[in-house]
């Protein structure tokens, strides 16, 4: 009898916002519909190429700064993707090889694919959860074995809550769950007045597939970290990548007291 798989339910013809952004970091996990989408986004966004990159040095930079001058040896990324270059736990155990993550996504594609990646690595999990359900993910990392939640942790959530129609409550609940010492890390599609009809086709793009996108401003976005502590952002970004995706995406890194 053949088995069942979550690649049995694989749909190639409408686009993923996983593989929309693996073809854009120039990775191969990604069908004619992703590409097509990525090219649609490109044309009302000339910058988005240099923002999904600058993205991910983000990412890398936050990761190298939590495990090297913080001292974190516990990372969840909630909305992980399909891995790709530089994933959180091989930046984090460049710095200290003991560092354990915690991956997490909502795509049961996407976790078939990181578990069969992942498979002979006993400091890395990958779970399937959504950031919409703080419980669920906070049982099944514990059940891991991997995240001690008394001890800091690195809880990232990169380019994951413009997919979210209301994450306030979601995000304070996760932030909850945080011992002091921990950080949060975010970044997220950001709007300004100016691109407010750009954005608005952005979002057209992304609903005839069925997909929530909802940017927001930056005050909107600094609000998700609610009283935790910011780390000086110039410490992540690169400034000659950053001043051109500047009314494009935003990111933030901040510590719980």
């Amino acid at each position: 009898m053949r088995v069942t798989t979550a690649l049995d339910a694989l749909d190639v013809r409408t686009p993923n916002p996983a593989r929309v952004y693996d073809y854009m970091l120039g990775g191969k996990d990604n069908f004619a519909a992703d590409r097509e989408a990525a090219e649609q986004v490109s044309r009302l966004f000339p910058e988005s190429r240099d923002g999904v990159r600058h993205n991910r040095l983000f990412l890398g930079n936050a990761v190298r700064y939590l495990a090297g001058e913080c001292g974190i040896r516990q990372f969840v990324d909630i909305g992980a993707g399909l891995p790709t270059q530089d994933n959180v736990h091989q930046v984090a155990q460049a710095v200290a090889r003991d560092a354990r993550t915690v991956y997490v996504d909502n795509d049961p594609v996407v976790c078939v694919h990181g578990r069969a990646l992942l498979a002979n690595t006993d400091t890395v999990a990958m779970i399937d959860g959504d950031v919409r359900a703080p419980g669920d993910i906070r049982d099944k990392v514990t059940r891991t074995g991997l995240i001690d939640w008394n001890r800091p942790v690195g809880l990232l959530m990169v380019a994951i809550l413009h997919f979210v129609e209301e994450p306030g409550e979601h995000v304070a609940m996760l932030r909850d769950l945080l011992a002091p010492g921990s950080h949060l890390v975010i970044t997220h599609l950001s709007t300004t007045p100016e691109r407010a009809a750009d954005m608005a086709r952005l979002r057209e793009l992304y609903a005839r597939s069925g997909i929530t996108l909802v940017p927001r401003g930056v005050a909107e976005i600094e609000r998700l970290f609610g009283d935790f502590e910011p780390v000086d952002q110039r410490r992540f970004v690169f400034p000659d990548i950053a001043a051109r995706i500047a009314r494009l995406g935003w990111g933030g890194v901040a510590r719980k007291r």
